[in-house]
């Protein structure tokens, strides 16, 4: 059985993985071959695992070793621990896998979570904060959110209205659309910026998007081991 596992080394007694760091994967050759891809870390590495694979056809399907701060996407799908996939495997049993849906936004894509609302400032700040004992765990998007409520409290009602500002947050699909916020993306979002070079929140990552026009959609899917 060929499993790779990016971003961290995996040992287990029966199991043989190839590893590489997520900088490695566009230049590694056969992916197609792998039964099975682990993704060790957090929302930002599937999505940019995801951007550097979005050219191929046929993905394994994958296994998520969350080690991230929030995990949204290991969360919805109520993934196992990986030691407990990895002896299912071992034993020569099929796991079970759910879609999860990807978007795509101009030439990135992303899972759950675009915006360049309140997410856009929470990210950054929370990124900043990134350093001593914050630099693991949740506690520097609590203190980031913390420090913006004031800000979040003035200034949402207005982003919700205005034609330049998005949010995007698809764990929240019962909001099908309020103002400028989607919990779906049913179908294709066009918004027109004021400038070729805008910073956009993409599940936790904050990526520069060089276009004033925003094509947002449904681009794909991959699947997830969850049993």
């Amino acid at each position: 059985m060929k499993i790779l596992s990016i971003n961290k080394a995996i040992k287990h007694d029966t199991l043989t993985m190839t590893t590489i760091k997520e900088s490695e994967l566009a230049s590694h050759p056969d992916i197609e071959s792998y039964e099975y891809i682990i993704i060790n870390g957090g929302d930002g590495s599937i999505r940019r695992v995801m951007q550097t694979l979005k050219h191929f056809k046929n993905l394994p399907p994958f296994i998520l070793n969350p080690t991230g701060s929030f995990n949204v996407i290991a969360k919805l799908h109520s993934v196992p621990k990986l030691e407990v996939i990895l002896d299912k495997l071992a034993q020569k049993q099929t796991p079970k896998t759910q879609i999860q849906n990807i978007y795509s936004l101009n030439q990135e894509i992303f899972l759950f979570s675009a915006g360049n609302m309140g997410d856009l400032q929470h990210i950054f700040l929370a990124e900043t904060l990134r350093f001593g004992i914050l630099k693991h765990g949740i506690l520097k998007y609590l203190l980031a959110a913390f420090f913006l409520l004031p800000v979040h409290i003035i200034i949402t009602p207005f982003m919700l209205l205005s034609s330049k500002h998005f949010f995007i947050f698809t764990p929240a699909s019962f909001i099908a659309n309020f103002g400028n916020f989607y919990g779906k993306v049913q179908a294709p979002i066009n918004i027109e910026l004021d400038n070729n070079y805008n910073l956009i929140e993409l599940d936790g990552d904050i990526v520069t998007i060089k276009d004033s026009i925003l094509q947002i959609d449904t681009w794909g899917h991959m699947f997830i081991v969850v049993s």
